[in-house]
């Protein structure tokens, strides 16, 4: 890890949605050490800052990417980043899924809107332990249909069931209409067998693990990621805190456990 950004090149950008793009990016000289799906970067655009931007791509699955939405002077900027551009890049900070943990029991993955790009590591890295896990589930909620990213990929994965629902259809959506929640009922899985992961809109997050909880899933094998106001990334400023909870250093991902009461509490 390191607290000063190195500079990393941009050699593939894909446009995700009008909004999102997904930058995959090689060293220039120095290198990170390796990310762990669920942990995080800061990304540095040069002349407007830094944010933090979990990986939606780790070294063993293609490469050290990003997928980052265009919402401030920071993430407009990053979105404009054309192939053989600089970027610095800070990191890896946080804590992972910690997928492995899984290993032999069902496993539910539930994204909301761009919130899919920090699960996909994870989701890849299920599926190159054939046999390891028990069955793969993969449910994701977005707005629109223009609003899904990584559609063609979520169509190729070989999942024990994929569904997809938005919240407001086309005239050409042939599928689930309404929350995400919706498609649990659906999903092959045994609750007190089971570990998910879910990551999205706070308000989707609580729904989803309350409603996890509910049908048998122990707190402590919801795993959720939580999105602060991340500075320093090194838990020295308490920009991102929540809590006892110091969501850089202590987060973002962790158990439904520790997040439920916090999440509960209305901020000021």
């Amino acid at each position: 890890m390191t607290a000063v950004p190195v500079p990393y090149v941009v050699v593939d950008r894909r446009r995700e949605t009008p909004e999102t793009v997904t930058l995959r990016c090689e060293p220039v000289g120095e290198t990170l050490a390796d990310f762990a799906p669920g942990q995080f970067a800061m990304v540095h655009c040069f002349g407007r800052g830094e944010i933090p931007l979990s990986a939606s791509s780790v070294q063993g699955t293609g490469g050290l990417a990003h997928t980052v939405r265009g919402v401030g002077a920071v993430s407009d900027g990053l979105c404009a980043a054309r192939t053989g551009d600089v970027l610095g890049l800070r990191g890896p900070y946080g804590t992972g899924w910690e997928v492995g943990r899984a290993r032999g029991r069902d496993v539910l993955v539930v994204a909301g809107g761009i919130g899919l790009a920090p699960l996909r590591p994870l989701v890849l890295s299920v599926l190159a332990e054939p046999g390891a896990y028990g069955r793969l589930s993969v449910l994701v909620g977005a707005r629109t249909p223009g609003d899904l990213i990584g559609r063609e990929e979520i169509d190729g994965w070989p999942t024990a069931f994929t569904g997809v629902t938005v919240d407001r259809p086309d005239p050409g959506w042939r599928e689930d209409v309404g929350v995400v929640t919706q498609l649990l009922g659906r999903a092959p899985f045994e609750p007190a067998d089971t570990w998910a992961f879910v990551c999205g809109p706070e308000p989707m997050i609580r729904a989803t693990a309350r409603d996890l909880a509910h049908r048998g899933v122990p707190a402590e094998r919801i795993r959720v990621s939580l999105e602060r106001n991340m500075r320093c990334a090194t838990g020295t400023c308490g920009h991102c805190q929540l809590g006892p909870l110091l969501v850089c250093r202590d987060g973002p991902v962790v158990g439904w456990d520790r997040a439920e009461p916090l999440l509960s509490v209305r901020e000021l």
